[in-house]
């Protein structure tokens, strides 16, 4: 259940040719086209019917519209609460947004790993047991501008700054209540969920519907069918009509606009988990190193060059997580990282996902850096660099924050 320690595994059966769904030659023709661990720009596939990119607004005081992307301005979480609204929720899209209704749409379970194929429509999901949890969702590349706009390397992805994640009280089925309906055999090991948005399409090589498979163990751990997000029904563009939760596995992990799910007795690959969400780069093997879980993080609520009245007690807040488990204590330097003190968490944290702090500063006239540097309950804490990779992913150092008192 592990995600490190089942990508490592997947990537020896995938070296010894143990691979269903894409090959080493399906690999090699995919790197001669577009590049070892190279990021794809976006063309969706002919004929593919969508409503846009992004479906709900955008408003420059909320999100930083990034192409078929948008990331959450931090400053617009200021107040807000423990969950993050709909209206102001993190958008990663492979491609652009579906249309789908919800009338005609069913979920098919088949492959291998189950004695026969099943659907379910939405409103026979809806009569099953639910569960509502907190879960986070973070793309793998949160973070990702901050290795060139602090460390000065140049990488692939979008430039998210640290506004790709959104925790939410998300509503659904168990996945593996679904699984056992449909008949789940023995000798199924991996799960692969299929999204229904337009084909990934690069290099003159269509990739398929966006899709990542995770072993049955997770499956029947904590995976959620969600159909409802903060008590309502899945907005167009996190997933509608249902999608997948997958807690603290990477955000690619939790497919939206779920449309089939193959259970496999053998083990499953796809472009998603051997030519991306992989570490390449001069510290890291060819082939790429697998992920572990995500990083520890915690931003300011503020924009960068933010202004302050000078001479004025104000009240900074923030926001530390890490996947490894809760926060233990974050630390905040208003001068540059000269010196450190602790920040006060407030609030109650439903399932520990990520924990809210504040602290008092009063500034005086000029200009000053701000810091925040978290640690976890496992003692992983915020490191001044963080390791390269050339896809920019699991970005944790601790980052530097311009503002300007006046």
């Amino acid at each position: 259940m592990d995600e490190g320690v089942y990508d490592e595994r997947r990537l020896r059966d995938f070296q010894a040719g143990r691979a269903r769904g894409f090959s080493r030659r399906d690999l090699m023709r995919l790197t001669a086209a577009v590049g070892v661990g190279a990021a794809l720009p976006v063309v969706p596939a002919t004929g593919a019917s969508a409503a846009g990119p992004i479906v709900k607004p955008l408003p420059a005081d909320l999100f930083r519209a990034l192409g078929t992307n948008a990331e959450t301005r931090w400053s617009a979480l200021r107040d807000q609460g423990y969950y993050v609204p709909v209206d102001r929720f993190f958008v990663r899209n492979h491609t652009v947004t579906p249309e789908i209704d919800a009338a005609g749409w069913s979920l098919e379970i088949a492959g291998s790993g189950v004695r026969k194929t099943s659907h379910f429509g939405l409103e026979e999901l809806k009569r099953l047991p639910s569960e509502t949890r907190p879960v986070a969702i973070e793309c793998a590349g949160n973070g990702r501008g901050f290795y060139t706009t602090q460390q000065g390397q140049s990488v692939s992805g979008t430039a998210w700054q640290l506004g790709a994640i959104g925790v939410g009280k998300w509503k659904g089925v168990r996945l593996s209540t679904v699984l056992r309906k449909a008949g789940i055999s023995r000798s199924a090991v991996d799960v692969q969920p299929i999204g229904l948005d337009p084909n990934f399409v690069s290099g003159g090589v269509d990739l398929g519907p966006v899709r990542r498979p995770f072993p049955v163990g997770k499956a029947f751990d904590d995976v959620l069918l969600a159909y409802e997000l903060n008590g309502a029904p899945l907005p167009a563009d996190h997933g509608f009509p249902v999608r997948v939760v997958v807690p603290g596995w990477i955000g690619i992990a939790s497919i939206k606009w779920v449309g089939r799910i193959e259970v496999s007795a053998e083990p499953l690959f796809s472009p998603w988990n051997t030519q991306f969400y992989r570490l390449f780069g001069p510290d890291f093997p060819a082939e790429g190193q697998p992920f572990d879980r995500q990083v520890v993080k915690s931003p300011f609520e503020l924009d960068p060059g933010a202004t302050f009245p000078a001479g004025v007690r104000t009240r900074l807040t923030g926001r530390s997580w890490s996947a490894d488990g809760p926060i233990r204590e974050t630390r905040v330097s208003t001068d540059g990282g000269v010196t450190w003190r602790r920040a006060r968490p407030y609030g109650a944290t439903p399932g520990g996902v990520w924990q809210r702090w504040e602290i008092d500063w009063t500034p005086a006239a000029g200009s000053h850096v701000l810091q925040a540097r978290a640690t976890d309950v496992r003692g992983n804490t915020q490191p001044e660099v963080a390791r390269f990779n050339t896809l920019g992913y699991l970005f944790d150092a601790v980052v530097k924050v311009p503002v300007t008192a006046a």
